[in-house]
């Protein structure tokens, strides 16, 4: 079935397969009978997964959004019929590991009714279309690599800014034995895939644009030839190069047309190269110029287990088992079902897997009677480092592999392993090598994964923490904050003043200083009325025991005695009952009786009034007291300046009796009073002193 290439043209390695494609009339497109019922999964392309966007029982048309997704790399699915959706759930789909996937089940109305409006209006001249309007449109369209990898094409016609594109490349080398839609497309649809080519070269910004296909299409070398020199396309060129397994790598084709390499773990457009698939360049072209989403795609449908291969225009989400029942059905009772080639292809659980957009080729198989050889220890004979296309050491990434020394695989350059199968075809002990490259690729994926999920595990703990750090600050922040608000007032407020009480004592706080202030303002009030009343009475006492010259007189006048009385009972009552306004009005009184006695000597009476003198002192006392004086003090001064007086007389010159010289008394009391005030002395202690001496001057003149 194969055998080595010696002869190294392009990339290293590689096997010479023997071919079996359809030519001719037998490999002519057929379009495949309307499905009655299609399965659809949500995500058909490599990327975010989209999210449903129908609902069960919902009616859709063609081209209708089914699915989408917001993720800059993916692609919306588009219902390929017209129907209701029936079913939103889990239905089995073609991968590797034939697990389920979940999927949009559409029951066929027959009427294939198309959306009345595209979402995007058919371009009459698609190259006036900017590159922006063009991405956008291809992205709308749902459009992906129809060669296998199913990559959204969006993503590979925006380089970006930094990213410069001088070389186009249209990958039409189908290097699988069996596989010949592109061919086809290339020998049928070649002015849709150069018109498509050059659209793509322009919006990329692109110099060249190459077009490769191997030595084996010369039918569709021929058509892409005549239909190039139709268009005057002159920046595409066609390039035919060699037979060989695998050419079509994405790598290996750009090595065999340019001479350059892809960096190791690195992309084409390191290299200032973009590489499309055929079929894709004529998709992008007739949803740009129609307006067309991806709904249907060219499969080859063909093996030795199958009745009539055909190549067939099949509606995305068609079962297996109708296209196959299209081409005469099975040949063979026992035959295995293979997605893609023999060679890079994985085998379906069933027939009733749906065609996606990836799905280049159902290939038909029939189990041999011959039993499966058993994988034998490794030789090293070295067969598979000639045949790796890659460069890499296949035998030493298996031991590694099988020893979970996964570390070491990627010292090895693991991911640059594209998986073409030539080191397990060419291995003597048929060991699965490109499965234990899988296993390594899994497990290393998934290791990245964990730690990925536990270094952002880490950050949201650690974020955590520094969040309740930074809360505990504030709040310790806030309370000193509070705390030294409460300080600063204690300390602004003036030291007499109590403090302010708070909450609910503020009334109780407030009552009982009121009841102080009232407290000490009556004892002080008392103090000083009880000087001044000290005083009126003293002066009351003098005046009383003083001998008057004619006794009589006082009585021969009772009307003015009682008018004095009068008078000094209104002016009490109008001073609120002082004692010492008390005091001042019955020495009024008593001086106006007294008046009325001496009338026959006024000059006397002028200078011995004592009333006068109680008035002055009282206002002294005032005085005194407005001043803030203390009363004591004052009351001692006035004695000791009284007594000081009344020593400098007796040793001068001896009184007369107060009776025979009131006039000396007077002058003395004055003198006295002055000395006093001067002394800032006290009312009471004068009122005393005076009192005393008055009394002396009586036992003296008796």
């Amino acid at each position: 079935m194969f055998g080595l290439l010696k002869k190294n043209d392009g990339f290293k390695g590689g096997l010479k397969l023997e071919g079996h494609k359809l030519h001719g009339e037998a490999g002519a497109i057929r379009t495949a009978p309307l499905p009655s019922r299609v399965t659809l999964p949500v995500s058909q392309h490599i990327g975010a997964p989209t999210v449903p966007e129908v609902e069960v029982g919902q009616r859709v048309l063609r081209g209708q959004v089914l699915a989408n997704s917001d993720s800059f790399i993916a692609a919306p699915v588009h219902a390929s019929i017209s129907g209701t959706v029936v079913e939103i759930t889990h239905k089995p789909v073609p991968h590797p590991s034939g697990l389920q996937a979940l999927a949009i089940v559409i029951e066929s109305d027959g009427q294939d009714e198309a959306l009345p409006q595209p979402a995007w209006p058919p371009a009459e001249d698609p190259f006036s279309l900017d590159p922006a309007t063009v991405r956008e449109r291809v992205r709308a369209a749902g459009l992906v690599g129809l060669g296998g990898a199913a990559f959204p094409s969006a993503v590979k016609l925006n380089p970006g800014r930094d990213s410069l594109v001088n070389t186009l490349i249209l990958n039409g080398a189908e290097c699988e034995p069996y596989i010949s839609c592109d061919a086809a497309l290339m020998r049928e649809r070649a002015e849709d895939i150069l018109s498509g080519a050059e659209l793509i070269r322009r919006s990329l910004g692109a110099q060249e644009c190459l077009i490769g296909l191997e030595d084996n299409a010369t039918d569709s070398a021929t058509a892409l030839r005549s239909a190039l020199k139709a268009s005057g396309y002159k920046q595409i060129s066609i390039r035919v190069v060699p037979t060989r397994y695998p050419q079509g790598g994405e790598k290996q084709l750009i090595q065999t047309l340019t001479g350059r390499e892809v960096p190791s773990e690195g992309l084409p457009l390191d290299i200032g190269i973009v590489v499309h698939n055929v079929g894709t360049v004529a998709a992008i072209w007739r949803a740009l110029r129609y307006a067309e989403p991806l709904t249907s795609r060219v499969v080859t449908v063909t093996g030795p287990g199958l009745a009539q291969p055909r190549n067939l225009d099949v509606r995305l989400g068609t079962p297996v088992s109708e296209l196959i029942a299209h081409c005469g059905g099975y040949s063979h009772e026992h035959t295995r079902l293979i997605m893609g080639g023999p060679m890079m292809g994985f085998a379906l659980s069933s027939d009733q897997v749906p065609v996606v957009k990836a799905t280049n080729c159902v290939l038909v198989e029939v189990n041999q009677a011959e039993p499966v050889e058993q994988a034998m220890p490794c030789i090293r004979c070295g067969e598979c480092v000639d045949v790796c296309p890659a460069s890499l050491l296949p035998q030493q990434l298996y031991w590694h592999a099988r020893a979970k020394e996964f570390d070491k695989t990627q010292d090895l350059h693991l991911f640059d392993c594209i998986e073409c199968g030539c080191c397990a075809q060419v291995c003597p002990s048929h060991i699965p090598l490109v499965q234990y490259y899988r296993y390594a690729k899994t497990e290393i994926y998934q290791a990245e994964q964990e730690k990925r999920k536990a270094d952002i595990a880490r950050d949201r703990h650690e974020f955590r923490l520094e969040r309740l750090e930074k809360e505990a600050r504030e709040k310790e922040e806030a309370r000193r904050r509070k705390r030294e608000a409460l300080k600063k007032p204690a300390a602004d407020a003036p030291s007499a003043a109590p403090p302010k009480p708070s909450g609910g004592n503020d009334a109780i706080a407030a009552a009982i200083a009121k009841a102080k202030a009232q407290k000490a303002k009556a004892a002080k009030t008392t103090g000083a009325n009880t000087a001044a009343d000290a005083i009126a009475k003293a002066k009351a006492l003098a005046a009383a025991k003083t001998p008057a010259p004619d006794t009589s007189a006082t009585a021969d006048d009772p009307v003015a005695a009682a008018i004095a009385k009068a008078k000094a009972a209104k002016t009490a009552k109008a001073a609120g009952a002082n004692p010492a306004a008390d005091a001042i009005a019955k020495a009024k009184a008593r001086a106006a009786a007294k008046k009325t006695a001496d009338v026959d000597e006024p000059a006397v009476a002028q200078t011995d009034d004592p009333v006068a003198a109680a008035i002055s002192k009282a206002k002294a006392a005032k005085a005194a007291k407005a001043e803030g004086s203390n009363a004591a003090a004052q009351a001692i001064a006035k004695a000791k300046a009284l007594a000081a007086a009344k020593t400098s007389d007796a040793a001068g010159e001896p009184a007369p009796p107060p009776s025979d010289d009131p006039v000396a008394a007077a002058i003395a009391k004055a003198k006295a009073a002055k000395a006093a005030k001067a002394d800032g002395s006290n009312p009471a202690a004068e009122a005393i002193a005076k009192a005393k001496a008055a009394k002396a001057a009586r036992e003296k003149s008796s």
